[in-house]
């Protein structure tokens, strides 16, 4: 399905940003609490993201999943690469892999920025 103007729309999205969360609703409102976690796990950490609302868009919110192969809402990708939904990042959160994740893909964390 190279065509399909819905991936080509993720695939530019995820390689346009170093973080892209695709979510229900926004990082200022998410819509499910799978997202809040996430939104927040990334707000501790510091980091600049875009949130991508799929409940504004249907076709999206199947796209995204056509396109990681995971069938869940809400899913993050940091430089291009699938790192998986709100169970995934929690855990690596929790763990310190996401903070490390994100220091291999150069990505400083407020606590990087700040000397710590």
């Amino acid at each position: 399905m190279p065509d399909n103007p819905v991936l080509k729309r993720i695939r530019e999205d995820i390689s346009e940003h170093d973080i892209v969360l695709f979510m229900k609703g926004t990082p200022v409102l998410p819509q499910c609490g799978f997202s809040a976690a996430v939104v927040q796990a990334l707000t501790q950490l510091g980091v600049k993201f875009k949130g991508i609302d799929v409940l504004a868009d249907s076709e999206l919110r199947q796209g995204v999943k056509e396109f990681s192969q995971w069938p869940t809402i809400p899913q993050l990708y940091v430089k291009g690469e699938f790192v998986g939904g709100c169970d995934i990042v929690r855990e690596m959160f929790q763990t310190g892999e996401l903070q490390e994740l994100l220091a291999a893909k150069g990505i400083k964390t407020t606590a990087e920025r700040a000397g710590a």
